[in-house]
């Protein structure tokens, strides 16, 4: 599980050890991780270590402190290393000590001959894109930039970029991940260990151990039943293939049995034999969650449909053009107990809430959820899913293959799914969210080793593929 953390969590949870090291001990742990990770890239990139260079970009305060200690500890492995000091009289003094009696080198430019750049210009506590002298040296930089705790000009809290700001092949930051390491592209981040005591975090990120551990596998004892029965209210003559994509998604994410109800149960079946059809939700029978609004129109019967899921007591995910309902009459969530998951992309979040996305999306699906009382996924590069009692999760895609129409409709089902199955909302939203990542990848590396464009279709052929690989 990753854990990601505030600017004043870490500040916090630093305190104690600033007052019981001694001076400049904590900075010095920091900085040899640091080293240790660029000695890594160096060796990586070139082969070698001792003949290269290195030119720290050091602005002022602590970052730039761990900057110059790392160009230290590299130098005295044999590193030539260069110093850019972007405001001399606010430069960390016994930093720069140090690196000067190593025989590190104050500059003006980074030398062509440059194996790599360290950006210290600002930590945490930075804010705002990248000031012109910064800018101006990282504009001329040609080569792989290692940042020190974050890519500077990037919003720490929500990966905001409004400006000028570093792009970083690897990112190392100390004591616990913040959010912009999944929110924007930090490149590679690796995560130092300096001794913190952090808190618990409610911002939290899954890894492929924690989704193989939650996601249902059947038991000796388990039937067609026990293992989850999925409802879809999904497609119409206008949108048949939503209804394909979605339930297709639900038969492969091991359900054990998919309960179609709508008028494409023609073209369902045509893909899915083993779906149970009907015409409408009052004669699906028995099932233990619902997936409503892929495809399936904003008319009379298409809201009469989402009122009779919203009105049972079992978990039920809006999609589409069930959000677009919602939107209309927020009043169909009002008294509802059990859980409901929602999965708007921006502009459905922006019907939905009467507002846009903006920068802070994790503060956005959070308003959301806590207003509506449901546990929210906003879609995007990195999915956020956020439930109605403050607990987020982040989903970093790695890629955009995931951007293609009709994508939603096999997130749906997936989700769908894990809630028939027994899991809890926020957890099923951010298992399926990491497979439907999984499978998109795989079906953009498919049949070769370059990425080429999928398509929903394509993405559905994977989740298989993508829950056995877990």
């Amino acid at each position: 599980m990753r854990h990601y953390y505030t600017a004043d969590a870490i500040r916090a949870a630093e305190a104690p050890l600033l007052a019981t090291l001694p001076d400049g001990a904590l900075m010095r742990r920091a900085a040899y991780g640091l080293a240790t990770a660029i000695a890594r890239e160096l060796v990586a990139r070139t082969g070698g270590i001792a003949g290269r260079r290195v030119c720290a970009v050091v602005g002022s305060g602590d970052n730039g402190g761990d900057a110059l200690w790392a160009a230290t500890f590299l130098r005295r492995r044999g590193a030539a290393a260069d110093a850019i000091l972007l405001n001399v009289d606010r430069t960390h003094p016994a930093a720069l000590a140090g690196f000067r009696a190593a025989g590190g080198r104050v500059v003006q430019t980074i030398s062509a001959a440059t194996d790599l750049v360290i950006d210290g210009v600002v930590g945490i506590s930075g804010r705002g894109a990248l000031r012109p002298a910064a800018a101006e040296v990282f504009a001329a930089n040609t080569a792989p930039v290692v940042a020190v705790d974050i890519p500077s000009g990037i919003d720490v809290q929500t990966g905001a970029i409004d400006g000028p700001h570093v792009k970083a092949a690897l990112t190392v930051t100390f004591g616990g991940l913040k959010p912009v390491h999944a929110l924007a592209d930090c490149g590679r981040v690796e995560l130092v260990d300096i001794g913190l005591d952090l808190p618990r975090t409610d911002v939290l990120g899954f890894d492929a151990d924690d989704v193989r551990a939650l996601w249902p596998v059947p038991g000796p004892n388990d039937d067609k039943y026990t293992q989850g029965v999925t409802g879809l209210l999904s497609g119409s003559a206008t949108y048949p293939g939503a209804a394909v994509l979605s339930v297709g998604a639900a038969v492969a994410a091991t359900s054990g049995m998919v309960r179609y109800a709508g008028s494409a149960a023609q073209q369902v079946l045509s893909h899915w034999p083993e779906v149970i059809a009907s015409a409408g939700p009052e004669e699906a029978g028995r099932v233990q969650a619902w997936v409503a609004g892929p495809g399936m129109g904003t008319d009379d019967d298409a809201k009469a449909a989402l009122r009779f899921a919203l009105d049972t007591d079992l978990p039920v995910l809006v999609d589409a053009d069930g959000l677009t309902l919602l939107s209309k009459d927020p009043g169909l969530l009002t008294g509802r107990g059990a859980a409901t998951v929602l999965t708007p992309h921006a502009g459905e979040y922006q019907r939905l809430a009467g507002e846009p996305v903006g920068d802070d999306r994790v503060g956005a699906a959070r308003r959301l959820a806590d207003r509506l009382g449901a546990t929210v996924l906003l879609k995007g590069n990195v999915t956020v899913i956020a439930g109605a009692d403050g607990t987020t999760y982040l989903n970093p895609a790695g890629g955009s293959w995931a951007a293609t129409a009709g994508s939603g409709d096999v997130l749906s089902g997936v989700i769908g799914s894990l809630l028939a199955a027994g899991l809890q909302p926020t957890q099923a939203a951010a298992a399926a969210a990491f497979v439907h990542a999984r499978a998109a990848n795989l079906s953009a590396a498919d049949p070769g080793p370059r990425p080429a464009p999928t398509s929903a279709s394509a993405i559905l052929a994977h989740i298989r593929t993508a829950i056995a690989s877990l």
